[in-house]
Formats: C-alpha cells, sequence, structure tokens
C-alpha cells in the first residue's frame, strides 16, 4: 500500500463537489471533533468555513502552543546550481528559460555556508534545479560533506532520488527532505511540466515515502497554491501529509505553503489564493495535524508573515536569495522566483521576538542522532 493507491481512491470532481456541499453545521461538527477525520478536514477548507476563521484560528494557536511552544524554527536556502533539466512552465529554472545558468564549486559553496553561519543560521535547506545528468548524486553528497562541520541540521530540496539515493545523502549528513508535487490534478500536471523526469506524475508522488524508508528524520511536502483548485489543492496536501504522519510515525512530517511568485518566463496564475484563503489552509492543516510542522517562506509579504505567526507556523525562511551564489558572492545568477519579505535574519528576528515568540536557530543536532545510534 502506497500513498499513489490511496490518492487513486479519490475523483478530483468528486473531492470538489463534496467540499463545495459543507454547510455551516459540518463546519461546526468538525470543530467540536477532538481529533477531525479527513471529512471533518474537508469541511474546514471549505467555503462554509469562511465564517468560522476565529474559532478556528484559536484553535490552531492552541494547539501549535501546545505542541511547539513558543519557539519559531529558523531557516534558510541555499542554491547551489540553477541548472536544469525539466520544462516547468511556472519556474524560473524552466530548460527553455534563457538565464544564467551556475554551477557552484565545492570551494564556492563553503564560502556560501560561512556566510549564513556567520548570520546565525544552523537549519540550511539546500537546492538544486533537476538535472542529475549534470548535478548528481556525489557532487549533492560532497557539497553536503563539505558545509557539515557548519549546521546542526541540513535538508535538501532537490530531484526527486530512489531509495539508495537518499541513504547516501543520509550518510553525507543530511535529515531533512522537501519536495513539493506542486499540483495533485494529474492532467494540469501534465500541461505545466512539458520535458524532463518531472513529467512522471507518480515518481514525484512516491518521493516523500522513499525518503522515509531511507530513514531522513523530516519529510516535508506541500502543493504550490495558484496552479490548481485551492481546496482540491489543499484537500490532497492534507490527505498526503496524514498518510505519512500514519505510515512512518518516526519520521517527522511538514507541510509547506508556498504561492507562485513572479519568476522568469512570466507565467501567472491560474487560480488566485487569496490570503483568507491561505489562513484557512494553514488553520485546517493545524487542526488536522497538531504534530505537524508548518512551514511559511520570504514568498510571503512581511506584513502577512508577521500575523501568521500565532497562527500554526513553526517554521520560517529568512534573509533568503534563490539563485546560486547569492550569498557571499553576490552573484548575478538568475534566481527561481522573487523574494517578497526581503528583511534581514536579525530583522524577523526582532518581530518574532516582539510577537512574544522565540526564533530558535538551533535545536537539533545530528550528532546526537550519531551517538545513539553508535
Amino acid at each position: 500500500m502506497t500513498f499513489l493507491d490511496e490518492f487513486k481512491k479519490y475523483d478530483h470532481k468528486e473531492v470538489l463537489d463534496r467540499i463545495m456541499g459543507k454547510t455551516a453545521q459540518d463546519v461546526e461538527r468538525a470543530l467540536q471533533a477532538e481529533r477531525p477525520s479527513i471529512e471533518d478536514f474537508a469541511a474546514l477548507i471549505s467555503p462554509a468555513a469562511e465564517n468560522f476563521l476565529e474559532p478556528m484560528a484559536e484553535r490552531s494557536h492552541r494547539n501549535t502552543l501546545q505542541r511547539f511552544g513558543n519557539n519559531i524554527q529558523m531557516y534558510v536556502p541555499l542554491y547551489i546550481s540553477n541548472v536544469c533539466a525539466n520544462g516547468c512552465v511556472y519556474c524560473g529554472f524552466n530548460v527553455d528559460n534563457p538565464v544564467n545558468r551556475k554551477t557552484l564549486s565545492l570551494d564556492e559553496i563553503e564560502q556560501e555556508a560561512v556566510e549564513l553561519n556567520r548570520h546565525e543560521f544552523r537549519h540550511v535547506l539546500v537546492l538544486t534545479g533537476e538535472a542529475p545528468g549534470v548535478i548528481g548524486n556525489d557532487y549533492i553528497a560532497a557539497a553536503i560533506r563539505k558545509i557539515r562541520p557548519l549546521f546542526s541540521s541540513i535538508s535538501i530540496e532537490v530531484y526527486p532520488m530512489d531509495v539508495a539515493g537518499y541513504r547516501s545523502m543520509v550518510e553525507a549528513g543530511v535529515d531533512g527532505l522537501t519536495i513539493y508535487q506542486e499540483t495533485y490534478n494529474t492532467d494540469l500536471y501534465k500541461e505545466l511540466h512539458l520535458v524532463g523526469k518531472k513529467r512522471d506524475f507518480e515518481w514525484r508522488l512516491g518521493t516523500p515515502e522513499r525518503g522515509c524508508e531511507a530513514g531522513i528524520r523530516r519529510v516535508g511536502i506541500g502543493a504550490l497554491l495558484g496552479l490548481g483548485n485551492f481546496y482540491v489543492e489543499t484537500f490532497f496536501t492534507g490527505l498526503h501529509a496524514l498518510y505519512l504522519a500514519h505510515k512512518y510515525w518516526r519520521t517527522q512530517v511538514s507541510v509547506s505553503f508556498p504561492r507562485i511568485r513572479p519568476a522568469e518566463g512570466g507565467f501567472a496564475p491560474l487560480y488566485e489564493v487569496t490570503d483568507k484563503q491561505m489562513v484557512q489552509g494553514i488553520c485546517a492543516i493545524r487542526l488536522l495535524l497538531p504534530d505537524c510542522g508548518l512551514t511559511l517562506s520570504t514568498r510571503e509579504s512581511s506584513r502577512f508573515r508577521d500575523n501568521l505567526i500565532p497562527l500554526g507556523i513553526t517554521q520560517m525562511s529568512a534573509g533568503s536569495s534563490t539563485a546560486p551564489g547569492g550569498y557571499a558572492q553576490k552573484d548575478d545568477g538568475t534566481g527561481q522566483f522573487n523574494i517578497d519579505d526581503d528583511r534581514s535574519p536579525e530583522e524577523i528576528s526582532r518581530v518574532v521576538r516582539a510577537k512574544g515568540y522565540e526564533a530558535v536557530w538551533k535545536d537539533w543536532d545530528a550528532a546526537f542522532l550519531r551517538e545513539n545510534v553508535s
């Protein structure tokens, strides 16, 4: 049994009809449930729940404090290459975009890491374009080993690997994996991914499970909001996270909420996703999965991110660059998308504290795991 088997049980049109048919009574029943079911979740993300955002936010806030305290984990993305073999029409790294391609050398990667370490970051997300024929497992593993002494936690957001590939990443020092399905609509998926391995919907869908099976400690998923219908995408994201949390209970599951941002190629969102819907989706995921980490990146505006801190977010990026060499080298390589919240890590940390929360730069060290295993 895999998530693909679970996914195939659902018809997208029927899912949307069920969500749109939810009533205020369904929402009230979902709010009263100690652990909401997937059917309750459908009610919480429905239009009928828009009039219940305040009680949803209150319960989301309470659940988050109970599970995570008043801590916000800070992390930073580290792009080491923007070379890509995929033709994703919404992405600045699209193979057909005439952009400045750059792959950092190991010494350049170390320079970037030293700069981030200087700003107190101890959790880093290493990203590349998806071109395993050019940027392969050996290169990524070597990069991880190069920067391992500077960080307590290293996650990757790269091309999907098989279980053996992810095991090699764990051996190199990776403890986290982020992989977005982009859209759970199979027809739309084909229209948006024109060339490259990423056209294989099912291979990508199974990626989080392969990461869990390889022993990666944290696995994060999400849909790129603005590609498909908000209600359907949020439903399948919740269903996917719930499946992973139940089957791979040793792995910490997290959900991100990326909205489409301007990028090279000029792709415009196919669906508008409002701030109100974002709040609703975040609160609904928190009620469905109280122990799930929820991530909000610098794609969003500073004002919006500040207001969402009390509603269930547990991890935020800061001081981000989406271009290879964007920190120490200030390189002119093309970024994946435009950043909205461009405040420094120090500025964001001050805002987090002003909200009554603690900006946590380090809460985990793989050395503890190595000691326990040995």
